[in-house]
């Protein structure tokens, strides 16, 4: 098994920890993980981010993950996941947590995942106080799931920009983030790893919640054909 997360932010840090706990102590499970980001972990990050040293955060984790689960084996990649390098980050066969805040970048990873024959991806984000969570999943070359872009036009045609195409201007104008919501998105992230890779099931693709009215609602999607 391989896992690769990419994003290392308010979602992805929590993420780590969460997951790697229960891979420490499950005796069915020993993947290799592959941390993935280009950016770097600053004191402003505190608030909602978990690391113990500033520096790259894939670097940062990896070195965290391994310290406090000793048999864990973690690598990192100090890269902005892009259409130039992403094949050095995600083969065929991996499972992918994709914990990143634009869309440019969650449409590169899905379009790559298309191209293979058996994947799973879990996509997680969030505004303030409410968020989702997409499982994309292919198995012999088939979708078995919707993949990101069916019910997201906004990931299909997106607006925004890959964090390597902004200025600093931009990167520090990012949109406030709460880590409670962040935690939340983490957790169904986890819950869904348990659902596919362990139980196999793969029912509920999708689902959104709110943290204001403390409710998830876990939808059914359909393929759809063209």
């Amino acid at each position: 098994m391989h896992i690769t997360i990419v994003g290392l932010g308010g979602i992805g840090s929590s993420l780590c920890e969460s997951l790697g706990r229960f891979i420490k102590y499950s005796q069915d499970l020993n993947p290799t993980i592959l941390l993935v980001d280009g950016d770097t972990f600053e004191p402003k990050n505190y608030e909602r981010q978990i690391f113990t040293q500033m520096g790259n955060k894939a670097e940062v984790k990896a070195d965290d993950l391994m310290l406090k689960f000793s048999s864990l084996r973690v690598d990192s990649f100090d890269a902005y996941i892009n259409e130039a390098n992403i094949a050095e980050a995600i083969q065929n066969g991996d499972i992918i947590f994709l914990c990143v805040d634009n869309h440019k970048t969650r449409l590169i990873v899905n379009n790559y995942c298309k191209q293979l024959q058996d994947v799973t991806l879990i996509s997680g984000g969030n505004d303030f106080e409410d968020g989702n969570v997409q499982i994309y999943i292919r198995r012999g070359g088939q979708d078995v799931t919707p993949d990101l872009c069916t019910y997201h036009p906004e990931i299909a045609n997106p607006d925004d920009k890959l964090p390597e195409e902004m200025g600093c201007e931009e990167l520090a104008q990012s949109e406030p983030q709460l880590y409670f919501t962040n935690l939340y998105v983490a957790t169904l992230m986890c819950c869904a790893f348990y659902n596919v890779v362990v139980k196999e099931q793969y029912e509920r693709s999708e689902v959104y919640f709110d943290i204001r009215t403390m409710t998830a609602d876990a939808k059914i999607r359909i393929l759809k054909t063209e």
